[in-house]
């Protein structure tokens, strides 16, 4: 992906530039088309701008409790009538995140130079995703933008809880592993040294417990810089190849496939799916472009190639059903909520009792995770800690019969 540098017009023949991030100049225009804009000039931007604006659009974004609590309460005022710049001009001043302010000041000024809400959401793809800048667009266009809001908000409050699900979840056995690692190290930089030194002066057979534990001692003392760089350099190149193509969709599937912890997210991409996409046909986005969007909102490359080649399908003429069972993503039930849905025209919502079937079972998978991995980690815990014992005290018990032999 890079960032292109764009200049289009609006349908009231307005001029509009700022940049977005694509793959190619095509893919740029085509995003330009979805939003209603007419492409003038496309250039792509030199790499050195580029890591620069990326950081500069980093900085500038918001956290998704930020971002929620916007959409409730933008929602609000436009409920109560309130005229746009003014709304947000209200919000900027009450806001006590400077990052947000800064970006609603933006947002004020653009508008009072006549350009959409939408459009000017736009020029900050770090804040607002392209699916957040598509549902205001829908609804600016059917009059129905506090609708849209409201919309977004349930949206957004429902990825939110399913982010703090997954951290209460993983926060135990991350605390667990990071603290067995930590053990390791003073274990066989402090302490496994001090019981070899004493082993050495008497000169005695050590057991293959004991030999282990002084040769993991032995490499940690003299090789630990290089495991550390090693370590690091894994880290760097894992890292690179994550942001290529290829290997964005390499590491989406392998997500996918990690034990105890890849259904879970599976099921919890499959979620985010079906509620973004249900919430896209609710406002009215074609199914197309729903798709399109959606692909990048699932956050997982894998799934994102397998909901494209849907799109292409869909354009050729198949119905959803039918490219949703060839993507082999969704079990037998959710397909007949699926065929249900396309029969009686009622997709959105039957994509609506999807997102919720797969929502209550990762909070229930979530909520068991624990108690299953607990076993593992008290599994690794006694092997640790009877290694150690046997290493530690069985040549002691050998030298002290030995000690009482000689007497």
């Amino acid at each position: 992906m890079a960032e292109f540098r764009y200049q289009a017009r609006d349908s009231q023949g307005r001029a509009v530039q700022g940049q977005i991030e694509a793959g190619s100049e095509g893919g740029v225009a085509d995003m330009l088309r979805q939003r209603q804009l007419i492409p003038v000039a496309i250039e792509a931007v030199p790499q050195q701008a580029t890591t620069e604006i990326r950081w500069l659009q980093l900085s500038r974004g918001i956290s998704l409790t930020e971002l929620t609590m916007f959409c409730r309460q933008m929602y609000a005022l436009m409920k109560a009538g309130i005229p746009m710049i003014r709304a947000i001009e209200g919000l900027a001043n009450s806001t006590s995140s400077s990052r947000l302010q800064q970006v609603l000041h933006e947002l004020e000024g653009e508008l009072e130079k006549g350009r959409t809400l939408s459009v000017a959401m736009s020029a900050h793809p770090k804040v607002f995703t392209r699916l957040v800048v598509s549902i205001v667009h829908v609804g600016e266009n059917t009059g129905r933008l506090d609708e849209a809001f409201l919309q977004l908000s349930e949206y957004l409050e429902q990825e939110q809880e399913t982010r703090k699900q997954i951290k209460q979840a993983t926060r135990y056995p991350t605390f667990v592993l990071i603290a067995l690692a930590v053990a390791m190290v003073i274990l066989n930089l402090l302490v496994i040294p001090q019981f070899a030194s004493m082993f050495a002066r008497f000169n005695a057979e050590l057991p293959w417990s004991t030999q282990v534990l002084l040769a993991t001692s032995s490499f940690f003392q003299n090789y630990g810089w290089l495991l550390l760089l090693t370590l690091l350099l894994a880290g760097g190149v894992l890292r690179y190849s994550i942001e290529t193509d290829k290997g964005r969709v390499r590491w989406g599937h392998f997500k996918l496939r990690v034990p105890l912890v890849g259904d879970i997210i599976n099921r919890a991409t499959l979620g985010r799916y079906a509620r973004s996409f249900g919430l896209m046909l609710k406002a009215g986005v074609p199914m197309t472009t729903a798709l399109s969007l959606v692909a990048e909102a699932v956050d997982n490359a894998y799934l994102g190639d397998k909901i494209r080649e849907m799109r292409r399908k869909i354009e050729r003429g198949e119905s959803l059903y039918r490219v949703s069972a060839q993507s082999q993503m969704f079990t037998p039930l959710v397909m007949q909520m699926v065929a249900v849905g396309e029969e009686t025209g009622q997709v959105d919502e039957m994509l609506a009792e999807v997102a919720s079937f797969y929502e209550r079972e990762v909070a229930y998978d979530l909520k068991t995770l624990t108690a299953r991995i607990e076993p593992i980690l008290i599994t690794i815990v006694a092997v640790m800690v009877l290694i150690l014992a046997l290493g530690i005290f069985t040549p002691m018990w050998d030298m002290l019969s030995a000690y009482r032999g000689g007497n």
